[in-house]
């Protein structure tokens, strides 16, 4: 099972604070840095210094790292042109030598929309739609040749496709819990497909569906990789679980049920049982971005037990 780092940036962290831990997670061997894309707070915290662009923080730490991949869960749809999201995207696919992942979705935070003036549309999963058909298709279509694509949101007309990333096909990540269109567009365009904060039983149930979607394009289920999102609250015993929990606002019971948390042997006994529903990845939310200890303790010793899963 391979262990990422999954950050919220938007309930409180500066551009130095994210470097910080994506150097600490990169230092660790974790498997990437991912963060959300969010501009407005959540919940009862001050969200200072205030909110930083996903893209332009992944720009910044393309350069400051140099093994460690780097990605979104999840690009809303609903902030950027779908021609500007690429070309963002393979710039800092460029910038850090083929390390970028995209992770996208329709967008769901209203209040986040109207803060900063973003309009907020009613049929936001068509936009996805037609999204990933452009940002793929620019990506995909051969040097020297347009692309061009005509929709019910979006039309282009004679795009050069360019700047092209340099991976041949940078990795797409689709989640969420919808029990039909969700599959059908992780089997067309995906190459992850990721369920975030869900139950294992839930987990299991719904990449089945991604599976038989995909197998019913044509394409193998396997071609996919399975992963989680899961809070994360580790601690090398119940004080410092306890300790963990309350720096984040929320109680080890919940957390132990809900997460990846307790102590490494029940944090790794969680992941096991993802790995029994599929999951090969896991994305470990980490909200206290100032405990870089607590990336160190997971590392050391969670990782270990869960890696041969």
């Amino acid at each position: 099972m391979d262990l990422r780092i999954f950050t919220e940036p938007q309930q409180g962290a500066s551009y130095d604070t994210l470097l910080a831990v994506a150097k600490a997670a990169e230092d660790l061997d974790y498997g990437a840095f991912f963060r959300s894309d969010h501009y407005l707070k959540m919940g009862d915290v001050s969200g200072l210094p205030g909110p930083t662009d996903a893209w332009t923080t992944l720009a910044g730490l393309a350069r400051e790292t140099s093994r460690i991949r780097l990605g979104t869960l999840m690009t809303s749809a609903t902030f950027r042109y779908p021609g500007v999201l690429a070309i963002q995207v393979a710039q800092v696919d460029q910038m850090s030598g083929g390390r970028v992942e995209l992770g996208i979705g329709a967008g769901w935070y209203g209040d986040e929309h109207t803060a900063y003036g973003i309009p907020f549309p009613k049929a936001k999963f068509g936009r996805l739609e037609e999204q990933l058909a452009i940002i793929t298709g620019l990506w995909q279509s051969k040097l020297g040749e347009t692309f061009d694509f005509e929709g019910t949101y979006y039309t282009l007309k004679d795009s050069p496709g360019l700047p092209k990333p340099v991976q041949d096909r940078i990795p797409v990540l689709i989640g969420g819990n919808g029990a039909q269109r969700t599959p059908a567009l992780a089997a067309k365009y995906a190459t992850e497909f990721n369920m975030p904060f869900q139950s294992v039983d839930a987990t299991r149930e719904q990449f089945g569906r991604v599976r038989a979607a995909t197998e019913a394009t044509g394409r193998s289920g396997d071609e996919l990789v399975y992963s989680n999102a899961l809070i994360a609250c580790v601690g090398k015993d119940d004080a410092e679980v306890a300790r963990r929990a309350a720096a984040i606002g929320r109680e080890v019971d919940e957390l132990k049920q809900n997460g990846v948390a307790g102590t490494p042997d029940e944090a790794a006994a969680k992941l096991a049982e993802y790995a029994a529903a599929g999951s090969e990845r896991v994305y470990l939310q980490i909200l206290d971005l100032s405990d870089l200890d607590h990336l160190a303790l997971i590392a050391e010793r969670v990782r270990p037990q869960v890696a041969s899963l």
